[in-house]
């Protein structure tokens, strides 16, 4: 079965290498014990196979000790004594009764083919499968596999066919991101939630987080990598990232939007888009900073090389890619977002003429 699923997955786009494991090919020597005949001379099982270990097979008798040192002196016939057939059968057994009887009376000897080596996963005997595979994930090779040997290859009644190795891994993690990744977007909705005390307003920073993985998505197409759970990682640290950043532009939109009301000029549609400008340039530079700061902080990773390095720039690569969009979003979307949800029950009122500075009340 290993074979002809060898030959099936030679065939799978995406594989570099494949070796099934040869579990038949080992050669034996059977020793088959006649109890009938060694019942005739009073000897037990027992008795043969003792004659066979220190015969044959060797027997540690003692350990020899010098200083430190522990080596075991093993006792066995010389090699011209059993290294035929006719020599093995000529071994002699001692009997109850002080006879010499040659093994071969008492043994069946035979060659026979058998498992180089037995292995067992859950107490069933099994045979492994080596595939190495590149320029493809892991995901969609298993299952462009399994469509392949489901169609080619026959599997008798008694015998099963499972995908380990880094699928394995991958279903595990894919299962806990199922968890993690609602969970983690729940506690941001929570966090900012807590600290606006607005549905409205916490819908409004998270509505943003699909626009600031765009570029996550971008970069991680141009180094042609695939989602993985490292990229994942990523991908919810951005998430954070730009939560933060956007809450505290919101912070100063809110500033500048309840500062205007309470001194009467939000009248109309244009003091708002005021209000909206004096509140997101005074976050420009801080948040070109920030975005400044992380894009430069993560960039050595992408160079880098050695150990752990492959890890690294994949959960680099969405933080970078998405820390650009994401500035773009909160600089240049979320003051729309935000202008259309405060322009509602506003007059259009005296058309929008350009920007003036506004000075702070204390």
């Amino acid at each position: 079965i290993g074979k002809q699923i060898e030959d099936v997955i030679r065939n799978v786009p995406g594989t570099l290498s494949v070796y099934a494991e040869r579990v038949m090919g080992g050669n034996y020597l059977d020793f088959t014990i006649d109890r009938e005949a060694i019942a005739r001379y009073g000897l037990t099982v027992g008795d043969i196979q003792d004659v066979m270990e220190t015969a044959i097979g060797g027997m540690n008798i003692t350990t020899t000790v010098e200083g430190l040192e522990r080596y075991p002196v093993n006792l066995r016939y010389s090699r011209e004594l059993r290294d035929d057939l006719p020599a093995l059968r000529a071994i002699l057994v001692a009997t109850p009764g002080g006879q010499q009887i040659p093994l071969g009376q008492f043994v069946d000897i035979e060659y026979v083919v058998g498992p180089p080596s037995i292995k067992s996963e859950n107490a069933k005997p099994n045979a492994w499968v080596y595939v190495d595979i590149r320029n493809i994930d892991v995901g969609t090779y298993v299952a462009r596999a399994q469509e392949a040997v489901a169609a080619n290859v026959t599997v008798p009644p008694g015998y099963t066919i499972a995908w380990s190795g880094q699928y394995e891994y991958m279903l595990r993690a894919q299962q806990r991101l199922l968890y993690i990744v609602p969970v983690t977007l729940l506690l941001i909705f929570v966090i900012i939630y807590v600290h606006t005390g607005s549905a409205a307003e916490t819908l409004l920073v998270l509505a943003g987080v699909p626009f600031a993985l765009t570029g996550s998505v971008w970069l991680l197409y141009a180094q042609d990598y695939n989602l993985s759970v490292a990229v994942w990682v990523g991908v919810i640290a951005l998430a954070g990232l730009y939560a933060e950043t956007a809450i505290v532009l919101l912070l100063y939109l809110d500033q500048s939007y309840h500062d205007m009301q309470r001194r009467g000029l939000l009248k109309d549609r244009a003091s708002l888009i005021q209000a909206i400008y004096a509140g997101s340039v005074r976050r420009v530079r801080p948040i070109l900073m920030t975005v400044a700061t992380d894009v430069i902080g993560l960039l050595p990773i992408m160079w880098s090389t050695g150990t752990g390095a492959d890890v690294m720039k994949r959960v680099a690569t969405p933080l970078i890619g998405g820390v650009i969009t994401s500035g773009f979003t909160v600089l240049v979307i979320y003051p729309v977002v935000y202008y259309l949800w405060r322009s509602r029950g506003l007059p259009k009122g005296r058309p929008f003429t350009g920007f003036q500075t506004l000075k702070e009340t204390s």
